[in-house]
Protein backbone atom coordinates (compact mmCIF):
# COMPACT_ATOMS: atom_id res chain seq x y z
CA UNK A 1 0.00 0.00 0.00
CA UNK A 2 1.28 3.76 -1.47
CA UNK A 3 0.42 6.48 0.63
CA UNK A 4 0.47 10.01 -1.17
CA UNK A 5 -0.01 13.58 -0.22
CA UNK A 6 -2.96 15.68 -1.57
CA UNK A 7 -1.60 18.96 -2.56
CA UNK A 8 -4.74 20.78 -2.72
CA UNK A 9 -5.68 20.21 0.58
CA UNK A 10 -3.37 19.62 3.27
CA UNK A 11 -3.38 17.36 5.20
CA UNK A 12 -5.02 14.49 3.13
CA UNK A 13 -3.92 11.74 1.92
CA UNK A 14 -4.57 8.84 -1.11
CA UNK A 15 -3.82 5.57 0.18
CA UNK A 16 -3.87 2.96 -3.02
CA UNK A 17 -3.28 -0.66 -2.23
CA UNK A 18 -1.84 -3.21 -4.11
CA UNK A 19 -4.36 -5.79 -5.40
CA UNK A 20 -3.37 -9.16 -6.16
CA UNK A 21 -5.33 -10.50 -8.99
CA UNK A 22 -5.92 -14.31 -10.52
CA UNK A 23 -8.42 -16.24 -12.02
CA UNK A 24 -10.50 -15.66 -8.96
CA UNK A 25 -10.85 -12.21 -9.01
CA UNK A 26 -8.56 -10.01 -6.46
CA UNK A 27 -7.58 -9.43 -3.32
CA UNK A 28 -6.25 -6.47 -1.39
CA UNK A 29 -5.67 -4.99 1.99
CA UNK A 30 -7.69 -1.51 2.67
CA UNK A 31 -6.27 -0.85 5.86
CA UNK A 32 -3.16 -0.82 7.05
CA UNK A 33 -2.19 0.92 10.53
CA UNK A 34 1.49 0.68 10.10
CA UNK A 35 1.19 3.02 6.50
CA UNK A 36 -1.23 4.94 8.11
CA UNK A 37 1.25 5.49 10.78
CA UNK A 38 4.16 6.37 8.52
CA UNK A 39 2.01 9.51 7.65
CA UNK A 40 1.53 10.62 11.13
CA UNK A 41 -1.85 9.85 11.41
CA UNK A 42 -3.24 7.43 14.66
CA UNK A 43 -4.93 4.40 13.08
CA UNK A 44 -6.44 3.85 16.94
CA UNK A 45 -8.14 6.97 16.26
CA UNK A 46 -11.06 5.62 13.97
CA UNK A 47 -14.16 4.66 16.23
CA UNK A 48 -16.46 3.92 13.63
CA UNK A 49 -17.24 2.71 10.13
CA UNK A 50 -20.00 3.12 7.93
CA UNK A 51 -21.31 2.43 4.36
CA UNK A 52 -23.53 4.23 2.11
CA UNK A 53 -25.28 2.23 -1.25
CA UNK A 54 -26.15 4.87 -3.85
CA UNK A 55 -27.29 4.78 -7.46
CA UNK A 56 -26.56 6.67 -10.41
CA UNK A 57 -26.33 10.45 -9.99
CA UNK A 58 -27.32 10.72 -6.45
CA UNK A 59 -25.16 13.00 -4.61
CA UNK A 60 -24.51 13.26 -1.01
CA UNK A 61 -22.98 16.33 0.44
CA UNK A 62 -21.06 18.53 0.98
CA UNK A 63 -20.73 17.48 4.55
CA UNK A 64 -18.68 18.57 7.17
CA UNK A 65 -19.22 18.62 11.19
CA UNK A 66 -18.53 21.83 13.50
CA UNK A 67 -16.58 21.79 16.73
CA UNK A 68 -13.72 19.39 16.57
CA UNK A 69 -14.00 18.79 13.20
CA UNK A 70 -14.52 14.87 12.05
CA UNK A 71 -11.34 13.58 10.35
CA UNK A 72 -12.38 10.22 7.79
CA UNK A 73 -11.42 7.46 5.35
CA UNK A 74 -13.28 6.92 2.62
CA UNK A 75 -13.42 4.32 -0.01
CA UNK A 76 -15.65 3.35 -2.77
CA UNK A 77 -15.83 -0.45 -2.11
CA UNK A 78 -17.94 -1.25 -5.13
CA UNK A 79 -18.67 0.57 -8.38
CA UNK A 80 -17.46 4.34 -8.62
CA UNK A 81 -17.98 7.55 -7.49
CA UNK A 82 -16.98 10.93 -8.07
CA UNK A 83 -15.06 12.65 -4.77
CA UNK A 84 -15.00 15.72 -3.67
CA UNK A 85 -12.96 17.65 -0.54
CA UNK A 86 -13.13 21.57 0.64
CA UNK A 87 -10.58 22.80 2.75
CA UNK A 88 -12.58 24.76 5.27
CA UNK A 89 -9.96 25.29 7.62
CA UNK A 90 -9.31 29.25 7.85
CA UNK A 91 -5.54 28.58 9.04
CA UNK A 92 -4.66 26.03 6.61
CA UNK A 93 -2.34 27.04 3.71
CA UNK A 94 -4.94 25.14 1.31
CA UNK A 95 -8.14 27.29 2.68
CA UNK A 96 -10.40 26.98 0.14
CA UNK A 97 -8.44 24.10 -1.93
CA UNK A 98 -10.56 21.83 -3.60
CA UNK A 99 -9.64 18.30 -4.79
CA UNK A 100 -11.67 15.73 -6.85
CA UNK A 101 -10.75 12.27 -7.65
CA UNK A 102 -12.75 9.42 -8.81
CA UNK A 103 -12.75 6.69 -5.99
CA UNK A 104 -13.69 2.68 -7.56
CA UNK A 105 -14.23 -0.86 -5.95
CA UNK A 106 -11.80 -1.61 -9.14
CA UNK A 107 -8.55 -0.05 -7.35
CA UNK A 108 -10.19 0.00 -3.80
CA UNK A 109 -7.93 3.72 -2.81
CA UNK A 110 -9.08 5.28 -0.01
CA UNK A 111 -9.09 8.90 1.05
CA UNK A 112 -8.34 10.39 4.15
CA UNK A 113 -10.13 13.70 4.75
CA UNK A 114 -8.64 16.35 7.71
CA UNK A 115 -11.19 17.23 10.34
CA UNK A 116 -12.37 20.68 8.80
CA UNK A 117 -12.82 19.78 4.98
CA UNK A 118 -16.15 19.80 3.46
CA UNK A 119 -16.76 16.28 1.49
CA UNK A 120 -19.40 14.87 -1.02
CA UNK A 121 -19.61 12.76 -3.79
CA UNK A 122 -21.89 11.64 -6.76
CA UNK A 123 -22.30 8.13 -7.81
CA UNK A 124 -21.27 7.16 -11.17
CA UNK A 125 -22.17 3.86 -11.72
CA UNK A 126 -25.70 1.86 -11.15
CA UNK A 127 -24.73 0.60 -7.92
CA UNK A 128 -22.02 2.51 -5.88
CA UNK A 129 -21.07 1.13 -1.65
CA UNK A 130 -19.00 3.67 -0.07
CA UNK A 131 -17.18 2.94 2.89
CA UNK A 132 -16.47 5.70 5.74
CA UNK A 133 -13.83 5.34 8.88
CA UNK A 134 -14.52 7.97 11.10
CA UNK A 135 -12.83 9.13 14.25
CA UNK A 136 -15.65 10.43 16.37
CA UNK A 137 -19.27 9.16 17.16
CA UNK A 138 -21.87 10.88 14.94
CA UNK A 139 -23.69 13.66 16.31
CA UNK A 140 -26.39 14.90 13.92
CA UNK A 141 -26.27 18.51 16.18
CA UNK A 142 -22.69 18.77 14.73
CA UNK A 143 -23.83 18.48 11.19
CA UNK A 144 -23.04 21.27 8.44
CA UNK A 145 -24.36 20.83 4.87
CA UNK A 146 -22.98 23.46 2.20
CA UNK A 147 -24.84 23.65 -1.29
CA UNK A 148 -23.05 21.18 -3.57
CA UNK A 149 -23.68 23.85 -6.38
CA UNK A 150 -22.06 26.97 -4.26
CA UNK A 151 -21.33 29.39 -7.10
CA UNK A 152 -17.78 29.99 -4.53
CA UNK A 153 -16.78 26.50 -4.76
CA UNK A 154 -18.22 25.69 -8.37
CA UNK A 155 -17.89 22.06 -8.24
CA UNK A 156 -17.94 20.27 -11.74
CA UNK A 157 -20.25 17.29 -10.65
CA UNK A 158 -20.09 15.18 -13.70
CA UNK A 159 -23.87 13.83 -13.90
CA UNK A 160 -26.85 15.64 -13.65
CA UNK A 161 -28.13 14.54 -10.17
CA UNK A 162 -30.66 11.89 -9.86
CA UNK A 163 -31.51 12.26 -6.24
CA UNK A 164 -30.45 14.14 -2.86
CA UNK A 165 -31.51 14.29 1.12
CA UNK A 166 -33.77 16.94 1.62
CA UNK A 167 -31.38 18.61 3.78
CA UNK A 168 -28.70 19.28 0.87
CA UNK A 169 -30.85 20.00 -1.45
CA UNK A 170 -32.12 23.21 0.86
CA UNK A 171 -28.17 23.83 2.37
CA UNK A 172 -27.06 27.13 2.20
CA UNK A 173 -23.88 28.30 0.15
CA UNK A 174 -20.47 28.54 2.05
CA UNK A 175 -20.77 32.56 2.37
CA UNK A 176 -24.18 32.01 3.96
CA UNK A 177 -22.66 30.03 6.82
CA UNK A 178 -19.98 32.62 7.28
CA UNK A 179 -22.42 35.02 7.66
CA UNK A 180 -24.42 32.95 10.08
CA UNK A 181 -21.15 32.28 12.18
CA UNK A 182 -20.05 36.25 12.10
CA UNK A 183 -23.61 36.93 13.66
Amino acid sequence: MKATEVPAIAGAYLFEPTPYTDERGFFCRTFDADVVRSVGLDPDAFVQDSLSRSVRGVLRGLHLRSGAGEAKLVRCSYGQIFDVVVDLRPDSPTYLGRAFFELSGETQATLYIPAGCAHGFQALTETADTSYRIDRPHDPAEDVTIAFDDPELAVPWPLPVTAMSERDRKAPTLAEILRQKES
